[in-house]
C-alpha cells in the first residue's frame, strides 16, 4: 500500500486542496482532504466484486468549505451538543455559537471539518494535524490536535484522535460520516440491518440536548441488541423518535470504561457489504439522516432525508453540564486519545 496524492482543487482564499487515497490489496480505497481531514470516498467492492463509494459527500472544494451537514467530517473541538452554547471551567464562562437554537452543534464556525490540516503520510496511513488557536470557536487554550487514518490489510478504516491544551478546555472528537452500504447514490438506508450493543441511551428534551437521565432501551423502538432493519421503527409513536425526528441519539454503550471493542454492526443484504464498528469511548451517537433534504452530492447524485446513517463514537453529549456524565473536560498538559473502526466486509 502507498498514499496517492491529486490536486482537488483551491480554497476561495486561494490555498491548494491535495486529496490522500489509500488502497489496500482488497480494492478498498479510501480518500482524504488536508481541507478539514474530511472523508471524501470510501470504496469497497460487493459480493459480486463491484465497487461502489458508500460515504456521502461532494465533488468540489466550495461544497466541502461549507458542508453544513458535516459529511466525512472530522467534528471537535466539543462535537454533538452544549446546552445554552455556554460552559464554565474553573469559574470562568465561555460562550460559543449559537448555531442549533439556542445551543451550540460541533463548536460552530469555523468548525474542525473546514480549516486547512498539515498531513504527514506513511505506507497506510495518513495523519492531518493543526493548531487550535486559543480562543478558536470560543474555546479556552491552544489545542494541539491530530487525527490518523489507517487502512489495513484487514478492510479496516482506523481513526486514531490525540489532542493537548496549553489551558483546561473541552475536547469530543467525533468523525461524521454518513454511510450507504449500497453506495452513495444508493438511495434510503432503512432496509439497512443494525445492531447497537448498548442497553440505554441518553435522554434529551426537544431541544435533543441530553438531561442527564439513561432510558433503557428494552421494549421500546431504541432496542438494537438483536439486529433490525433502521427502517422498521424508525416511524414509530415514540417521544424520543418524534423529537429527533428518527434516529439522532447518543447510545450508552453496553462495556467497560476505556476498553476497546466491537460496539456496532450495520449490513445490506442485496451487496453482502457489511460494517462493523469498534471504540474506546463510551458513547455513540446514530444520526439516520433525518435532516439532509434534497442535498446535491457526489457525481449529480441529490441526498434525501435517510440516505446515509452515521456512527459518531464519542463522549456523551453535553457532558460539560451534567456530573454523572464522564466529562469531555481536558486538563492542560493531558492528552487525550481515541481511537475508532470501522471494519468492512462484502462476502
Amino acid at each position: 500500500m502507498s498514499v496517492v496524492t491529486k490536486p482537488f482543487g483551491k480554497t476561495k482564499e486561494g490555498k491548494e486542496v491535495t486529496l490522500y487515497e489509500i488502497t489496500n490489496q482488497n480494492q478498498m480505497t479510501v480518500s482524504f482532504l488536508d481541507l478539514g481531514a474530511v472523508i471524501v470516498n470510501l470504496v469497497i467492492p460487493d459480493k459480486n466484486g463491484k465497487r461502489d463509494d458508500i460515504v456521502l459527500g461532494y465533488d468540489n472544494v466550495a461544497q466541502y468549505e461549507e458542508n453544513g451537514a458535516s459529511y466525512g467530517a472530522f467534528l471537535g473541538r466539543q462535537s454533538n451538543r452544549v446546552a445554552g452554547a455556554a460552559f464554565t471551567i474553573n469559574g470562568e464562562t465561555y460562550h460559543l455559537e449559537k448555531n442549533d437554537g439556542n445551543n451550540c452543534l460541533h463548536s460552530g464556525h469555523p468548525g474542525f471539518h473546514r480549516v486547512m490540516y498539515k498531513a504527514e503520510t506513511s505506507e497506510n496511513s495518513i495523519t492531518f494535524s493543526r493548531v487550535s488557536p486559543d480562543g478558536e470557536q470560543g474555546f479556552p487554550g491552544n489545542l494541539n490536535v491530530s487525527v490518523t487514518y489507517t487502512v489495513t490489510g484487514d478492510n479496516e478504516l482506523q481513526i486514531d484522535y490525540k489532542a493537548v491544551s496549553d489551558k483546561d478546555t473541552l475536547c469530543n472528537l467525533t468523525n461524521h460520516s454518513y454511510f450507504n452500504l449500497k453506495g452513495h447514490d444508493g438511495g434510503t438506508i432503512l432496509d439497512h440491518e443494525v445492531y447497537v450493543k448498548a442497553n440505554g441511551f441518553t435522554e434529551t428534551n426537544d431541544e435533543l440536548i441530553p438531561t442527564g437521565t439513561i432510558v433503557d432501551v428494552t421494549g421500546t423502538p431504541m432496542d438494537f441488541r438483536t439486529k433490525k432493519a433502521l427502517g422498521k421503527e424508525i416511524g414509530a409513536d415514540y417521544e424520543p423518535l418524534r423529537q429527533g425526528n428518527g434516529y439522532d441519539h447518543n447510545f450508552v454503550l453496553d462495556k467497560a470504561e476505556g476498553v476497546f471493542e466491537k460496539v456496532a454492526e450495520v449490513s445490506e443484504e442485496t451487496t453482502g457489504r457489511k460494517m462493523e464498528v469498534f471504540t474506546d469511548l463510551p458513547g455513540m451517537q446514530m444520526y439516520a439522516g433525518n435532516f439532509i433534504g434534497h442535498e446535491p452530492g457526489k457525481n449529480g447524485t441529490v441526498y434525501e432525508n435517510r440516505t446515509g446513517v452515521c456512527f459518531e463514537t464519542q463522549l456523551f453529549p453535553n457532558s460539560m453540564h451534567i456530573p454523572e456524565f464522564k466529562s469531555s473536560l481536558l486538563r492542560a498538559g493531558e492528552e487525550f486519545t481515541s481511537k475508532t473502526v470501522y471494519k468492512f466486509s462484502w462476502k
